[in-house]
């Protein structure tokens, strides 16, 4: 007997001696625990249908997902929303993001409603180890933190990605500061590296104790701002979007690191290896690649919102690798994972998903309709896509039959009166079900017992979009009065507010302009410069107003509040009492913490 096999039966061997004590329920736990599969789930942003060689993209080589794809059961008519955080908050809940609140990136309207059981907490109930590593933008201010979801590992970042308004001024893809489980922390080397890095060396503790996990590798790549090394960048110069198609060859190259991994370390077999985007293609630059696909990014034609989508699970009885053409969507992978690790449906849920374990082992999906439709710039009806079997129904009156016209280019409504007169149907039964809840905002909690300090950012201005750090440094076609923010205050008391132009970690004064950032490999814009007078901080429409001088960092506020809802706006204005600008950061102190 070699020593390797040697130390496996030692190993198991003292297993069955600590096991053989438990009491007959604990065992049974115990085993049903050592034979629970875990999950990977990879979420990749704004990576499109044709961004893969296997897709037939005939510039982009993408050799590790290609063997992925060829490993896998590929369903290839699969929907999320045309943006990131409405994906995120569905594969999160298992409900349509207008019925769930996470309807919009931003807009003080991309945080899942309190109440609503997430995926993380599915799995956390059930005996599960669960972590996120990357992307959240589901919320950045307690109790809307990946930690306070469900997730008891959390290495992420705020908003939609290392340049968003609300993360750590002047971040760079190279070194980033990330949150680990809220603490602020520096990471090493190139950012989908660190995610990837940070992901496998948790997967491998939780081998080593033996404990089945819940993986969430969201990644923030392709996203822009386009930063990548040159030397993935430099293949693709002249050929296709050359820094899109760079951070798509480096995610590749990571992919290929964690099949290693997988394999090494014996996890492969009995590892749910899920692998999708968030959104349709959002590449810029010469020749781009969509697959035949019409549209692209926030667009309700496929381009949009029909993605890639591998599952992969060699010990599991699946059916064998190849395309699954019945349509699917995001929401239904909360369900089918619930069902495939036998693991019971959280008492508050409401998934408008279905399981689609059945379909993965060969049975056939009952026929069904279903609904996309996120908030952009407004949210009514009509403003939608209804999919149901090879038809697309487009704003209510565009018909596409997809496998005779995959580019959606002949509207065939006339043709076909009964499928549009029953899509219709299907989609105002539906409407009629989330109408009332499209303007019940996520309110920002501030005073709770468990953080004491919040941080309110242009994020959660509502309906007003300001999300990207250029919007702060330009505040380009903004409102000269920003937008108001949606809270909830938690306990009586005197709260203090620090309204300010720039970040405190910026340590930039209030009318000082903010230098170019020079990341490295890519930069961000000079901060323009307002010449501030005085704030103003409105709080359900009852104003108060303090002077500024130009050196000041922060105006503050001390004000007595009621605990309940409140709608509070800042502003800021210049000698002649004329708006300028929003407040893009308030820092709130609550009772305890202003004393």
């Amino acid at each position: 007997m070699n020593a390797l096999s040697r130390r496996e039966v030692l190993r198991t061997s003292a297993a069955l001696a600590a096991t053989a004590a438990l009491p007959d329920g604990l065992l049974a736990a115990a085993s049903a625990a050592a034979d629970r599969p875990n999950v990977l789930l990879i979420l990749t942003d704004d990576q499109g249908y044709g961004d893969l060689s296997c897709h037939g993209n005939p510039v982009l080589k993408t050799p590790n997902l290609d063997r992925l794809h060829g490993q896998s059961i590929r369903l290839t008519d699969f929907h999320v929303a045309p943006m990131c955080s409405p994906t995120r908050g569905q594969l999160m809940t298992g409900m349509d993001c207008l019925r769930n609140g996470a309807m919009a990136t931003c807009l003080g309207r991309h945080m899942p409603r309190l109440g609503i059981p997430t995926i993380a907490e599915a799995f956390a109930a059930g005996g599960y180890r669960t972590g996120i590593f990357g992307k959240w933008h589901l919320g950045d201010t307690y109790p809307y933190r990946p930690m306070d979801r469900g997730f008891q590992e959390a290495a992420s970042f705020n908003g939609f990605g290392l340049v968003c308004a609300d993360e750590y001024w002047c971040n760079d893809y190279f070194d980033p500061w990330y949150l680990h489980n809220g603490q602020r922390k520096r990471g090493s080397g190139y950012c989908t590296d660190f995610w990837f890095d940070r992901a496998m060396a948790w997967m491998d503790d939780r081998r080593r104790a033996r404990e089945p996990f819940f993986a969430y590798l969201p990644t923030n790549a392709p996203h822009f701002p386009h930063w990548v090394e040159k030397k993935y960048r430099e293949p693709y110069e002249g050929r296709g979007p050359a820094g899109f198609y760079g951070m798509l060859a480096n995610l590749d190259e990571n992919i290929g690191r964690l099949d290693d991994f997988l394999a090494r370390t014996g996890l492969r077999d009995n590892t749910i290896l899920l692998f999708l985007s968030d959104n349709g293609y959002a590449g810029d630059g010469p020749n781009p690649y969509n697959a035949g696909l019409r549209g692209g990014k926030c667009a309700y034609y496929e381009g949009g919102h029909r993605v890639p989508c591998f599952i992969r699970w060699p010990g599991g009885g699946l059916s064998r690798p190849g395309d699954i053409e019945t349509p699917a969507q995001v929401q239904d992978v909360l369900p089918t994972l619930l069902d495939l690790c036998r693991l019971p449906t959280p008492r508050e849920a409401h998934f408008d998903g279905t399981s689609l374990a059945g379909l993965l082992r060969g049975e056939k999906l009952a026929d069904r309709k279903f609904v996309v439709q996120y908030f952009q710039n407004s949210v009514k009806a009509w403003d939608a896509a209804v999919v149901w079997n090879q038809w697309r129904l487009v704003r209510g009156r565009e018909l596409y039959d997809v496998r005779a016209d995959r580019g959606q280019q002949h509207n065939v409504a006339d043709l076909h009166p009964d499928v549009v007169t029953a899509m219709r149907g299907h989609y105002e039964k539906w409407w009629a079900s989330v109408e009332g809840e499209v303007d019940k905002f996520s309110p920002v909690l501030i005073g709770a017992a468990k953080a004491t300090d919040t941080v309110l950012t242009c994020c959660e201005w509502q309906d007003v979009r300001a999300d990207g750090a250029e919007s702060v440094r330009v505040a380009v076609k903004l409102p000269p009065k920003g937008g108001p923010w949606n809270v909830r205050v938690e306990r009586d008391g005197v709260y203090e507010f620090e309204l300010r132009r720039w970040p405190k970690e910026s340590d930039l004064a209030i009318s000082a302009a903010a230098p170019a950032f020079q990341g490295r490999v890519g930069t961000i814009v000079e901060g323009k410069a307002f010449l501030i007078a005085s704030a103003r901080l409105a709080v359900d429409g009852t104003e108060q107003s303090q002077a500024a001088r130009p050196d000041d960092k922060a105006v503050t506020f001390r004000l007595k509040l009621k605990a309940g809802p409140a709608k509070i706006h800042g502003w800021f204005c210049d000698a002649q009492g004329k708006e300028v600008c929003g407040a893009f950061f308030a820092y709130v102190h609550s009772p305890a913490a202003a004393g």
